[in-house]
């Protein structure tokens, strides 16, 4: 009993998890490169062997979140540094800045209007809905969104993570069913729905589309949580 008590005490330590964490991740690259699955992104696979791994060694979420903070801190300068990729690029904004603007805007407030419709319609509570709002931003701001208009942080963050996966799978398909061809267009479209997700899809497209997506992502963030208070206002 002793032994098992050490041994969960040495897994749940910081070194432990943050290694956990990022070799789940690699191995997820790993497979995702050598099998050109679109299902197996390697979030997904970080994500399921992590929540094994949990259960498997009943570590309590709450001291994992606390121990792999850091993660969750480097989300923010992440975003950020997308801003040099987007220096490269700037080229493509030059004329483009208020159509950014207004597809991202009307992206944003059809985002948020179409999730609450639907979950309302399905029944779901005030504090599902108001977590579910915010599921195109990244996880940052939208774990601060949904604490402060009384949803549930954590369910905010499952939601954000389904969103990227899924626009990060679907995405470009839909794109070149549509026949867009505008590499801005790309870029808004999968920064505005799949924020950091999407962008990471986004880049794999093109240099351009990677940078726009990255923009996408910030406008997208400040224009959600100045929008969800005024749309929850009138919906809920």
């Amino acid at each position: 009993m002793l032994s098992c008590h050490l041994l969960q005490s040495l897994l749940s330590t910081e070194t432990a998890l943050l290694t956990l964490v990022l070799g789940s991740y690699l191995l997820g690259i790993y497979l995702y490169k050598r099998l050109k699955f679109a299902l197996l992104q390697p979030l997904l696979i970080a994500v399921v062997l992590v929540i094994f791994f949990l259960e498997l060694t009943d570590i309590d979420y709450s001291v994992f979140r606390d121990r792999t903070r850091i993660l969750n801190f480097m989300l923010g300068p992440s975003v950020v540094a997308l801003g040099y990729v987007l220096y490269e690029q700037i080229n493509y904004l030059k004329g483009n800045v208020l159509s950014i603007f207004t597809a991202v805007f009307v992206g944003c407030l059809v985002g948020i209007s179409s999730v609450i419709g639907v979950a309302r319609l399905l029944g779901a509570d005030e504090s599902l809905l108001v977590s579910l709002a915010p599921k195109s931003v990244t996880a940052p701001i939208a774990m601060s969104i949904a604490e402060n208009t009384g949803g549930i942080p954590e369910l905010a963050v499952v939601f954000v993570v389904i969103c990227g996966m899924f626009g990060g799978l679907v995405g470009p398909l839909i794109l070149r069913r549509l026949g867009v061809k505008s590499r801005v267009a790309k870029g808004l479209a999968m920064g505005s729905a799949s924020h950091a997700l999407g962008t990471a899809r986004a880049i794999e497209m093109g240099a351009a589309e990677g940078a726009i997506s990255g923009l996408a992502i910030g406008i997208m963030g400040i224009m959600t949580a100045l929008l969800i208070p005024l749309v929850e206002r009138i919906l809920l």
